[in-house]
């Protein structure tokens, strides 16, 4: 019965019909077999063939999980992890994610690894989630090599070693892992655990920016801009700079502004560069609040307000913007006026 609802399912010597694929599934599941109810727990939590029902795929994943299945054991751990399909319990997900990952399956090795990193379940425990996010790295799982990439990086677990940050980072972003694309773009920008390489560096800003990686875009953005690694381009600096700041990047946003400011890739618009230094400062970027300042103390872009201007001067001050502690100073000498 279940080969029929896999064939069904994947249209092998038939035509794909999905509620045929569940029909049989569910029959060979209530019949006892394994394998059917991995896969009927499958279709009700993705709506295949049958209404999407998370209580019921928690139920078949259980049943399974509790059976041996240690594809199964990830699966509960996950529906107890976000608490999906029943309540969330942590300790239980931690639970399920230890048999699964003693059971040899890697993306719960890694779910393991969170877990001590994070204290969710268990004890925190950094040397542990060091342990465990190597061996789920070393047997392939893209998120926990840029994992290991990042213990090696901040000696977290293990003892700071950049080249094997580098290494990890690499082998993550070269497998397709958009996070470790843009950190190993930072690591070739400033020559971290490798020769400095600005060419390379531009490759993989841009790798990880056009995959949607949102920090990225603002390192993407800050090459066109420099011209470091490629050919000088303003307006695809404003470009990738207004991407990054659409998605949320802070510094992304404090670059959008700066373009509407100077006209840089851009119409000049001092009332959109305002707008945006506002926004990036609000986001704790201490050269947008000096910005701000500035905007607030000469009227630019907004109607001028000293009391404004001297709160975000002094934000910007006690945030360490030299520029301006210097402006704070001087208008503390000759008062704001």
């Amino acid at each position: 019965m279940y080969g029929l609802a896999a064939r069904y399912y994947i249209g092998e010597g038939t035509e794909k019909d999905l509620e045929k694929a569940f029909y049989w599934c569910q029959k060979a599941a209530e019949g006892g077999n394994v394998d059917a109810m991995y896969g009927l727990a499958a279709c009700y939590k993705n709506g295949e063939g049958t209404k999407k029902d998370l209580e019921k795929a928690f139920h078949w994943c259980q049943k399974v999980a509790e059976g041996g299945n240690v594809n199964a054991m990830h699966g509960l751990a996950g529906c107890y992890y976000i608490g999906e399909g029943t309540e969330k319990d942590l300790e239980k997900a931690f639970h399920w994610y230890q048999k699964g990952a003693e059971g040899g399956n890697v993306d719960a090795i890694y779910g393991l690894a969170t877990c001590y990193k994070n204290g969710e379940g268990t004890e925190k425990d950094l040397k542990n989630a060091f342990h465990w996010c190597q061996k789920a790295a070393e047997r392939g799982n893209l998120n926990a090599m840029h994992g290991l990439a990042t213990c090696y990086y901040i000696g977290e677990g293990t003892e700071k070693d950049l080249e094997n940050a580098f290494h990890w980072c690499q082998k993550a972003a070269e497998s397709g892992n958009l996070n470790a694309m843009h950190g190993l773009a930072a690591c070739y920008y400033i020559g971290e655990g490798t020769e400095k390489d600005l060419g390379k560096a531009f490759h993989w800003y841009q790798k990880a920016a056009e995959g949607g990686n949102i920090e990225a875009m603002h390192g993407l953005a800050t090459g066109y801009k420099s011209g470091k690694g490629t050919e000088k381009d303003l307006e695809k600096t404003f470009h990738w700079c207004q991407k990054g700041a659409e998605g949320g990047d802070v510094n992304a946003i404090y670059g959008l502004a700066a373009c509407y400011k100077s006209g840089e890739g851009t119409e000049k618009d001092l009332e959109k560069a305002f707008y945006w230094y506002q926004k990036a400062a609000e986001g704790d970027n201490v050269d947008a609040m000096y910005s701000l300042a500035a905007h607030y103390y000469i009227g630019e872009g907004t109607e001028k307000d000293l009391e404004k201007a001297f709160y975000w001067y002094q934000k910007a001050s006690e945030g360490g913007n030299i520029e301006a502690m210097y402006g704070l100073a001087a208008r503390y000498y000759i008062g704001f006026q």
